[in-house]
């Protein structure tokens, strides 16, 4: 049974976080879309490469949820996983703008909240002293 000390908000938030990363790679196999980012990839200069790079980013979204569901490998995973969405705000979500929905459209807001997620999970003890306090 779950109390209030068993479990802490960090690690509901890896939880989250990993949840995340998992259900865009199952989703990406099951709808067989890995090779469609690939031609993406390759169309944004990542040619010849661009399907290795594809089915390697799914592998990685797997295995990095994996590690952070497990609590193993928690910097590593959090680390590779912002460059992850750097790339993708680089490649796909500046152009966009700010908004993912309502005053635009497929914009960086999220990737910025995931950024931000996976530091505090990467670095929990950053997270405990908040700055606007004293």
């Amino acid at each position: 049974m779950l109390n209030a000390n068993s479990i802490s908000g960090l690690t509901l938030l890896r939880l989250a976080v990993a949840t995340i990363f998992i259900t865009h790679a199952i989703a990406r196999i099951k709808l067989g879309t890995v090779g469609g980012f690939g031609g993406f990839l390759d169309g944004q200069g990542f040619s010849p490469v661009g399907f290795y790079l594809a089915w390697g980013i799914t592998i990685y979204e797997l295995l990095g949820s994996a590690w952070l569901i497990s609590g193993r490998h928690v910097k590593w995973s959090c680390l590779i996983f912002i460059v992850h969405q750097i790339g993708g705000i680089a490649l796909v979500h500046y152009k966009q703008g700010w908004f993912v929905v309502g005053s635009g459209q497929g914009g960086m807001e999220y990737s910025f909240l995931l950024i931000f997620s996976l530091l505090a999970i990467a670095f929990p003890w950053a997270s405990r002293k908040d700055v606007f306090t004293s």
